[in-house]
């Protein structure tokens, strides 16, 4: 067993280690082959030499994130260690910025399948970005449109979503439509809420500029000059989809996300996603782009619970 000391310097170790060292144990969570000792500002790693060297390489990672950005969350802590470090501190860079929203949110992809969306929109008119819970699909989508919408490359928003299970079946629930749908909707508005000041982003929703919308009121329209999402697809059986995208009209991009994991349809009816990506596969304009739990933004747990639902199945 070797033994080798790191030296922590210029870096308020509360702050990197987190209070009790939080941040300090998950990171030796990851390297289960090596024993990790703080003392002050010294870090006493032993382990075999080669362990020993890839915690050292994926620390320096760590502290070069922390220093460059002065911060280090959970969260950019399990991608630098999941994901190439040095593709995540890049991509942390200003310049990648989608969105500057409120309180100085800064909202960027953070991915490397997020990043495959922003790069797949600027060279298609449409993709499709199919993954489990919490893989960023919508906040990223959104942010995409809000920026497309800033930049003058489109006139408006369009939100669209199978508003419950198999058919939209909203006559039990109380209230008027908008009541009715809401709740299903509330994804979305929590996005725009990020990115978008209160009075401008009630403006937009009053004039039109973003609409948010079930997806049987899209039957019979022409979505021209418009940045379009359909948000959890994977519930639009196969011919609301192909209703749906036979919408497109001039100037318009259009993102589809989905979850085949989660099918909420009755079983006899296929899940209109899981056809369309398979139909329309090779088509030049249109981009499909899978992302899994490495782009699980969430809890960490989230990524775990994931991974453990994958190996059952």
């Amino acid at each position: 067993m070797q033994e080798k000391e790191i030296i922590i310097e210029s870096v308020d170790l509360r702050d990197f280690f987190g209070p009790q060292n939080e941040k300090l144990k998950m990171i030796q969570k990851h390297f289960p082959k090596v024993k990790v000792i703080a003392r002050g500002n010294v870090l006493k790693v032993l382990g075999e030499d080669s362990e020993i060297k890839f915690f050292e390489s994926k620390f320096e990672l760590l502290l070069d994130h922390f220093n460059r950005y002065s911060g280090l969350t959970e969260n950019q802590i399990e991608r630098v260690l999941d994901e190439n470090g040095e593709d995540v501190i890049n991509s942390d860079h200003k310049d990648d910025v989608l969105v500057f929203g409120n309180r100085g949110l800064k909202i960027k992809a953070r991915t490397h399948n997020q990043r495959r969306m922003v790069a797949a929109v600027a060279k298609n008119d449409m993709i499709f970005a199919e993954g489990p819970a919490g893989t960023g699909k919508t906040y990223t989508a959104v942010a995409l449109g809000v920026r497309a919408l800033k930049n003058k490359e489109v006139r408006k928003i369009i939100l669209v979503r199978p508003a419950v299970e198999a058919g939209e079946n909203l006559g039990f629930l109380p209230g008027d439509l908008k009541e009715k749908l809401d709740p299903y909707l509330r994804p979305l508005y929590d996005a725009l809420r990020d990115m978008i000041p209160p009075e401008k982003l009630s403006y937009f929703l009053e004039t039109g500029v973003i609409e948010i919308a079930p997806l049987a009121f899209m039957r019979g329209r022409t979505l021209d000059h418009a940045f379009v999402i359909l948000d959890e697809a994977q519930n639009a059986t196969t011919q609301q989809m192909k209703m749906f995208l036979t919408r497109m009209g001039k100037s318009a991009k259009f993102i589809v996300n989905g979850d085949v994991t989660q099918v909420d349809l009755p079983k006899h009816q296929k899940s209109g996603l899981i056809e369309s990506v398979k139909i329309l596969k090779g088509i030049g304009g249109i981009e499909i782009i899978h992302l899994d739990e490495k782009d699980v933004i969430r809890h960490r747990l989230v990524k775990q619970i994931i991974s453990a639902f994958n190996k059952k199945e």
